[in-house]
Formats: C-alpha cells, structure tokens, sequence
C-alpha cells in the first residue's frame, strides 16, 4: 500500500513500551520514527484486507461446497477466524 503525497497530521497516544520498540526500531534501520509508525500502520492495514479476502474465500467455499467434512473444516475455521481460538 504505497502512502500518498499529501500527508495529514495525526496526534496519537501510544504506550511507552510500544514507544520504545518503534524508537529501536528506527533507529536500527535508520529511519524516523515517524517513518516506522506509517510503515507498521500499512503493514497492518495490508493485513487486515488479507485477513477479509480470506474470510469472503472461505465463505464461497463454504457454499460451493458438497463435501461434508470439507464444510464442517471450513465452518471451524470461520468460527476461529470471527471468534478466535
């Protein structure tokens, strides 16, 4: 997900070990912290939207389904995915 040119400042409350990781973070890699917190955001928004195609995936799959074995796997692992374990 590549940012875009114009940038909106945001003001957050983060805690202090969080606040930490990210400065060992950037200061690792060299970047700003500023950089490493846009780069964990898009990460994480990335993840969400492949977490939603998964579960839209196993949905079809569920209702193309025939097998019952195959269903109940799929039904299982669209509890665990809305649930958790």
């Amino acid at each position: 997900m590549p940012t875009t040119d114009k940038s909106v400042r945001q003001s957050i409350s983060i805690p202090n070990q969080i606040a930490k990781q990210v400065k060992t973070i950037a200061k690792r890699q060299r970047i700003s912290a500023n950089r490493v917190l846009v780069e964990l955001i898009e990460a994480g928004l990335e993840s969400k939207e492949a977490e939603r195609r998964k579960f839209f995936e196993l949905a079809d799959q569920l209702q193309t389904s025939v097998d019952a074995s195959e269903q109940r796997r799929i039904k299982e692992e669209l509890a665990r995915m809305t649930f958790g374990e």
